[in-house]
């Protein structure tokens, strides 16, 4: 598994823990050394007190032995001796430090041991308050998404209406125009109808021909307007229906003055 917990405040730096537990490893494993050499030690000494003893016996038995050897035996004994103790007080001071080490680190460890029970009870906490909560705001997304969906679904439903009432209007505005200029040219066309008749004689036709040309130009700018009026008009039904807005306004016409 893969601790994914924050090293801080259980460690100054990551992996403190970790390098600490590795030097408690080397610490036990150089008392164990220190041990064993101080075993050795205590044992080599023994069998060297043991052997000079035997060698100091036979030579106080054999009386052969001068007194210069037997004092270079006291004095190679006595040197071995305090070098011995001098060892063993090294290792016993030393075997001490390691001990002190040791439960430094024991004491370390399970303050560090306690400290990781708090705070995993507190995550504990923490993570059902985030679960609980996380619930809570889920239900209450879903039903957000729920009034956001119908509120998307009733505004796609006015905007229908909306357009399809625009469209109405401008539709209605452009029959109202389009029935008004085509009253205006059935009008015109009969006046030039009129005209055209009464000009079969040759005495009326020179002065009635500038009234029919004016009646003429008159009609013919009536159908520009009409088909003007009906292009706009069904160009802003179609932004309308394309979805463009603030295109409900009237076409502007312009008053043709009659002949």
């Amino acid at each position: 598994e893969t601790n994914t917990l924050p090293f801080h405040p259980f460690e100054m730096q990551q992996g403190d823990i970790l390098r600490m537990e590795k030097e408690h490893q080397v610490l036990k494993e150089q008392l164990k050394e220190a041990q064993e050499k101080y075993e050795q030690l205590q044992s080599r000494s023994s069998e060297e007190i043991s052997a000079l003893k035997e060698l100091l016996k036979k030579s106080v038995e054999e009386t052969e032995v001068s007194k210069n050897e037997l004092d270079w035996l006291h004095q190679d004994l006595e040197i071995k001796v305090k070098k011995w103790q001098q060892e063993k007080k090294e290792n016993q001071e030393n075997l001490k430090a390691l001990r002190n080490t040791a439960k430094k680190h024991t004491d370390t460890n399970d303050r560090y041991l306690k400290t990781i029970d708090e705070k995993e009870k507190q995550y504990n906490v923490y993570l059902n308050t985030y679960l609980e909560t996380s619930n809570k705001l889920a239900n209450e997304k879903v039903k957000l998404e729920e009034r956001i969906k119908r509120s998307q679904d009733d505004c796609q439903e006015c905007v229908k209406r909306a357009v399809k009432a625009e469209i109405s209007v401008l539709t209605n505005w452009k029959e109202a125009e389009v029935c008004k200029l085509n009253g205006i040219s059935a009008n015109a066309e009969a006046n030039l109808k009129m005209l055209k008749s009464l000009s079969s004689s040759a005495s009326a036709a020179p002065k009635l021909k500038p009234q029919i040309d004016s009646w003429e130009i008159f009609i013919s700018n009536v159908k520009k307007q009409l088909e003007k009026v009906e292009a706009e008009y069904e160009e802003k039904i179609q932004s309308v229906k394309n979805g463009v807005r603030n295109c409900l306004t009237k076409t502007e016409t312009v008053d043709l003055p009659s002949p």
